[in-house]
């Protein structure tokens, strides 16, 4: 899958994630990197960049306080390289683009991945 063909499928991901939920997405930046930096690597307690497939950088809905505001977007990266060096075809890198997406959103959305691990969703 190209690059271009990749961002797509990221951005039909978005573009189908339910709506009740897509209208309180506001200010976090959305982006497809190649691999994660050293810098996030360790913020995910992850040694080899080719096992994180992606990142939400951020303060979570939940945990941001009334007085949140005028504050650089957060941001959510998805990681071509290390989804592409898994998957062997273009469905699977299509279905471990949705998986990613919705499990970055749902950090977005205040949810870590202990609870994710509960509700099935990890």
């Amino acid at each position: 899958m190209t690059r271009e063909e990749f961002e797509r499928t990221v951005w039909q991901e978005i573009d189908e994630f339910p709506p009740e939920l897509a209208h309180r997405i506001s200010n976090v930046a959305i982006v497809v990197e190649e691999w994660a930096d050293d810098e996030t690597l360790e913020w995910a307690d992850v040694d080899s960049p080719e096992e994180l497939f992606g990142f939400y950088h951020g303060v979570p809905l939940t945990a941001r306080p009334a007085s949140y505001g005028m504050v650089l977007p957060d941001k959510i990266s998805i990681y071509r390289q290390a989804i592409s060096r898994v998957c062997k075809t273009d469905a699977e890198i299509r279905a471990c683009i949705r998986r990613t997406v919705r499990h970055e959103l749902a950090h977005y959305f205040g949810l870590d991945d202990d609870r994710l691990e509960e509700l099935g969703r990890y």
